[in-house]
């Protein structure tokens, strides 16, 4: 029992980091593809920039509106936070102490649960701004669980398991995205969108919104709600390496270096997709989900039921 405790708080330990410094990751990224240096005046390199950010906001006075409810409003960070490390007990180590033997039901569950922090903030903030920006959000998240459900089949039913270790073991002779490239590219869009990320952020929409569903944070609220935005693309570059490139080992990496290599290679491409592409219109993301989305994972679930019942 101490053990995993240990282990837990030493993971959580290293998420933070991770997401700290990935924030200096995109911030560089973006940078060099707009062609300008990015953050290079703390340090070296302005490697020590995360830190000086978290130092910034955690000291900064904790903003309290008059007219919000305040304890939805307070609770709100921390749950979404929550809910983001959570979901990182599912990393698949060679070093763990315990597994899930149904850990996609408890991601889907969890994920499920993260659109109620985004409300509470939204609704607590009693702020129109944030009641507009999390009631998109919602309808966003809602809207794209459901193809994210239905093409999560397709890993789970040629891996004959919910046990995110044994669809890994299970991509040793051959990566599922060569069996299912359509359905892969499905689920990294759908990953986008529910991570509210660019070109689908329009819980943050800033021209209309001016910040969304955050607007009446500040200093650590602020600062939690955004270390649970940038852990959840984390954890589903995670789930997308673990998905569709599995397998133990890669390139002669050990297992736990090869998931760390997939994992920041998807997370690039959050990154690369948000510096090229421009906002979508809402009602063309929502169309892509109901009128796109759904029916191409419906058509090819079908396909593959009908080729396992063929082959019976």
């Amino acid at each position: 029992m101490y053990l995993s405790l240990v282990t837990s708080l030493f993971t959580y330990i290293c998420i933070i980091l991770a997401v700290a410094f990935f924030t200096l990751f995109e911030r560089k990224g973006l940078s060099y593809m707009q062609i300008r240096k990015g953050p290079n005046k703390v340090g070296f390199m302005g490697l020590p920039q995360p830190l000086a950010d978290a130092a910034k906001l955690l000291t900064k006075e904790v903003a309290k509106p008059t007219m919000a409810n305040y304890s939805p409003y307070f609770v709100a960070p921390v749950f979404s936070f929550t809910l983001a490390l959570l979901l990182w007990q599912l990393y698949p180590s060679m070093y763990s102490t315990s597994y899930f033997k149904w850990g996609v039901l408890f991601f889907l569950c969890v994920s499920s649960l993260n659109v109620y922090g985004t409300l509470l903030a939204g609704w607590a903030s009693n702020s129109k701004y944030a009641l507009l920006g999390s009631l998109r959000a919602i309808a966003q998240t809602i809207s794209y669980e459901v193809s994210m459900a239905l093409i999560l089949l397709f890993p789970l039913f040629l891996a004959s398991s919910f046990n995110f270790v044994e669809i890994i073991e299970d991509q040793k002779g051959l990566w599922f995205i060569f069996l299912m490239a359509p359905a892969s590219f499905l689920w990294f869009v759908t990953c986008i969108a529910e991570t509210n990320r660019a070109p689908f952020d329009f819980a943050e929409g800033e021209s209309e919104l001016v910040s969304g569903f955050n607007i009446e944070y500040g200093s650590a609220g602020f600062a939690l709600i955004f270390l649970a935005e940038y852990a959840n693309i984390l954890v589903m570059s995670l789930f997308s390496s673990i998905l569709f490139f599995g397998g133990s080992e890669m390139f002669f990496f050990s297992s736990d270096l090869s998931m760390m290599l997939k994992v920041t290679f998807f997370a690039f491409v959050f990154i690369w997709v948000r510096a090229s592409y421009p906002r979508f219109r809402y009602d063309l993301l929502m169309g892509l989900t109901w009128k796109a989305f759904l029916p191409t994972a419906l058509s090819l679930l079908l396909l593959i039921l009908v080729f396992m019942f063929t082959q019976l």
